[in-house]
């Protein structure tokens, strides 16, 4: 039976530095920071954690320097949304190595003119399952994409 999840699970944002760098000990402060006030669960490389402006080693840098420093205290989401599927499982494959709890997905769509279907949608949460995550579905308005219930 899966987990009941409950609670508040902000997002986390990425802290950078004056360059545009990564400032990971920023990070941990900032994680310390919603575990000291009571969080329930953390969200991590979501829109608001600036996703779509870190590359896919900084990516990689942020989740386990995240995953590491929470160390089992809460559970983590990793948010793993991307257009294609294939990068959508290695995000969720490598979610689940570092230690993830869930993963969150947004519907495939690159811009609001290039959005997938629903059949799409099914068959790239489909997919991401196989990662053994449970998965947030994100309704996201930004997307285009409508989600039937």
């Amino acid at each position: 039976m899966a987990r009941p999840w409950r609670g508040v699970w902000p997002v986390v944002p990425t802290v950078f530095t004056e360059t545009g760098d990564l400032d990971l000990e920023g990070q941990r402060r900032v994680i310390d920071c919603m575990v000291d006030q009571g969080s329930d669960g953390l969200c991590i490389l979501a829109n608001y954690s600036e996703q779509f402006l870190i590359s896919d080693e900084e990516r990689e840098v942020l989740a386990r320097a995240c995953l590491e420093h929470v160390a089992s205290r809460l559970p983590v989401i990793v948010a793993a949304s991307h257009f294609s599927t294939r990068i959508v499982v290695e995000r969720c494959r490598r979610a689940a190595e570092l230690g993830a709890a869930m993963v969150m997905l947004m519907p495939p769509y690159h811009g609001t003119g290039l959005r997938g279907t629903e059949a799409q949608t099914y068959e790239q949460f489909a997919r991401a399952a196989e990662a053994g995550l449970p998965i947030m579905v994100q309704d996201a308005p930004l997307s285009g994409v409508a989600l039937s219930v």
